[in-house]
C-alpha cells in the first residue's frame, strides 16, 4: 500500500510548490500538506492520480469484479492460460 513519503506544513508547500511538484514528475512520491500538524490534503503525480481513479472506476464495475474475482478463484486452483493460447497462437 502507497505510504506518505513527506509531510509537509502548508506555508511550507506554498514556498515549495514547484520544487514539489518538479519532484513529483520525477519521483512517484506522495506528499502530505499538513495544517496545524494535521495532514489536509494530498499532493502525487498525475500518473498516480490517474492509476488511483482507473482503480476506483474497476472496483466500482460489478461485472468488472465478478471477472476479476472468477479469474483470482481460478488462479488459486492453478487454472493458467499461456499467454500464446489467450491470444490464438496456440490451441489451449
Amino acid at each position: 500500500m502507497p505510504q506518505v513519503d513527506e509531510f509537509v506544513s502548508i506555508s511550507e508547500a506554498k514556498n515549495k510548490l514547484l520544487d514539489l511538484i518538479r519532484r513529483m514528475k520525477h519521483k512517484q512520491e506522495i506528499v502530505a500538506i499538513t495544517r496545524d500538524g494535521v495532514p489536509s490534503a494530498v499532493l502525487l503525480s498525475m500518473d498516480q492520480f490517474e492509476g488511483l481513479m482507473e482503480t476506483i472506476e474497476i472496483l466500482s464495475d460489478q461485472k468488472s469484479m465478478r471477472a476479476l474475482r472468477r479469474s483470482l478463484k481460478q488462479a488459486e486452483k492453478g487454472k493458467w492460460i499461456s499467454h500464446d493460447a489467450v491470444f490464438g497462437r496456440e490451441n489451449p
